[in-house]
């Protein structure tokens, strides 16, 4: 039998306020023994702070504060499309897990390992990140609230990002992916280690990422 059976992915998107809704309502109807995130700590409590970075400040830190910083006016930039502050479903899943009373997992890569790698991507694809950081991600604003309609753009904007940019795909997407899906295995398996016969554990990440950790949960058997 594969980890997936013990494992609820739910894709969203982290500036959709739909995927707040749903997160909560899918965390409530499923009660399970344990909800992961794809935060590490750093971003958990960034995440419960207001304060943010500013680009001044992000100059004087030096290059992977600015890369950070970058990254995260994109993220915002499409938020003010979609009516929600990036985040907000992770922090719905947050506090689900503690109304209910469950442990709360931490399951993404140190943000700090994930910055140092991706200041080593090819020139080519720092100039193009730079270049077209107000637009890579515009083909996922949809001009209808359609499922369908909304799917289909994240699918093309992550085609585009994976074709213009191989390394930060494999960084960002594929490398995240594996460890995810590792540590979900790990939390099910301590869930069992406490006792607990069949764990049922709802994890929170990005759309991008829902399939790849599905498959690979579905390759790891007991």
């Amino acid at each position: 039998m594969s980890y997936l059976r013990y494992v609820k992915v739910i894709g969203t998107m982290h500036v959709s306020p739909k995927s707040r809704r749903d997160v909560r309502e899918t965390i409530l109807k499923e009660k399970p023994d344990a909800v992961a995130v794809e935060l590490d700590r750093q971003r958990f409590y960034s995440l419960q702070s207001s304060e943010r970075i500013t680009f001044k400040e992000a100059v004087k830190l030096g290059k992977k504060a600015l890369l950070g910083y970058i990254l995260m006016k994109v993220e915002e930039r499409i938020g003010e499309e979609f009516g929600m502050k990036p985040g907000r479903e992770m922090m719905e899943a947050i506090q689900t897990a503690s109304l209910l009373g469950v442990p709360l997992y931490l399951i993404d890569e140190d943000i700090q390992s994930i910055m140092e790698r991706l200041l080593r991507a090819p020139l080519r694809e720092k100039i193009l990140l730079l270049l077209e950081s107000s637009l890579v991600f515009l083909p996922i604003a949809p001009e209808s609230e359609n499922p369908e309609d909304i799917m289909e753009g994240y699918k093309l904007m992550m085609h585009r990002f994976k074709l213009r940019y191989p390394y930060l795909f494999r960084i960002l997407v594929e490398e995240r992916n594996e460890i995810m899906a590792r540590n979900l295995k790990a939390i099910v398996d301590e869930l069992k280690g406490r006792g607990v016969k069949k764990p049922k554990v709802v994890a929170v990440v990005g759309l991008g990422h829902k399939k790849g950790i599905e498959k690979l949960l579905n390759s790891y058997r007991e």
